[in-house]
């Protein structure tokens, strides 16, 4: 984990994102914006006749799953694998320090993705495929590359941010949708708006809820002095409705206006997987609202995931009726 770029500083963070973050420029994003409409339509086309379907099982898990594997670049029939070692993963980023007992399974977890990627960089050294392990393998910055730890370390990192975040702006975000009635029929009536409710969403039901912080050096913060290396947990899904910040913060606006959010953290380490979140969670719900007319909650019990960190339902079962001319 010290070998991910989420657990570094300067300059070796720098170098490592540097490298890294060639794969996610918005410019190449958007290039697979048609490809990602597509697996987004071919994944409602399979429950669209049903006329009911699990947000989460039926979209937003396998979306981003299938999306993150040909990001990465390795088979698309591991995702399934993937996506288990990326839910195990997940909740030692969020919740690891409350759940000591799941160490055992954490660190089978750990030795099963650094065997797997390890087997990937063989593989790609003789058979590459376009991908992000094999960009990573090839990244080069004023003569500079990253090891093979590196490499796997972020690969992994990589997986788990691509999938665990992005579920969760779906889910809740149709969940808050469904919540909020006048602003879906808003958002039907105007497409157009897609993008900023996607902002909207992102700031009201924050995917990914905290970060941690080491301070490092003597610092006053809000009339509190934080000591050298003392440990910070900051809440950006607390900072998302500051008073302070955004007028009547506890309201759902999908026009909301000056919406500069923390949802993707900031500075430094501001998600360099938030133009690819974004893409898709726009293409999921311009599909959800065209597609899925009178898209109803079940009356079933909502089971969050029992995640402090990551903030997104296990399960979020919905009806619709369709008539024949709705494709």
């Amino acid at each position: 984990m010290v070998k991910q770029m989420l657990f570094m500083d300067p300059p070796a963070h720098t170098r490592l994102r540097a490298l890294a973050s060639q794969a996610f420029s918005p410019a190449r994003v958007e290039v697979l914006r048609l490809h990602i409409r597509e697996i987004t339509n071919r994944l409602l086309d399979a429950v669209q006749p049903k006329g009911e379907m699990d947000i989460i099982r039926d979209l937003a898990e396998p979306l981003p799953a299938i999306v993150t594997a040909e990001m990465l670049g390795v088979p698309l029939g591991d995702r399934h694998q993937l996506k288990a070692w990326s839910a195990d993963f997940a909740e030692m980023l969020g919740n690891f320090q409350h759940n000591p007992e799941h160490a055992p399974r954490m660190l089978r977890t750990v030795q099963e993705m650094t065997a797997y990627f390890r087997d990937r960089i063989l593989r790609e050294k003789h058979c590459p495929r376009e991908g992000l392990v094999h960009s990573l393998m090839v990244a080069e910055v004023e003569g500079d590359r990253l090891t093979e730890e590196e490499i796997v370390a972020n690969s992994v990192v990589t997986m788990v941010g691509g999938q665990e975040t992005t579920t969760n702006l779906i889910g809740n975000g149709v969940l808050t949708l469904l919540r909020n009635p006048a602003e879906m029929k808003r958002l039907r009536e105007d497409i157009s708006l897609i993008p900023s409710a996607v902002e909207e969403m992102l700031r009201y039901e924050s995917p990914s809820q905290h970060t941690g912080r080491l301070a490092p050096e003597d610092v006053e913060l809000g009339g509190r002095i934080i000591g050298k290396g003392q440990a910070v947990m900051a809440v950006m899904a607390a900072a998302n409705r500051d008073p302070e910040r955004f007028s009547d913060p506890d309201l759902f606006d999908i026009t909301r206006k000056e919406n500069r959010h923390l949802a993707f953290g900031y500075a430094a380490h501001f998600c360099f997987g938030a133009a690819l979140a974004r893409v898709e969670g726009q293409e999921a719900f311009e599909a959800i609202l065209r597609r899925l007319p009178n898209l109803e909650l079940k009356p079933e019990h909502l089971v969050w995931r029992n995640n402090l960190g990551l903030r997104g339902l296990t399960s979020l079962p919905v009806s619709f009726h369709i008539s024949a001319t709705v494709s």
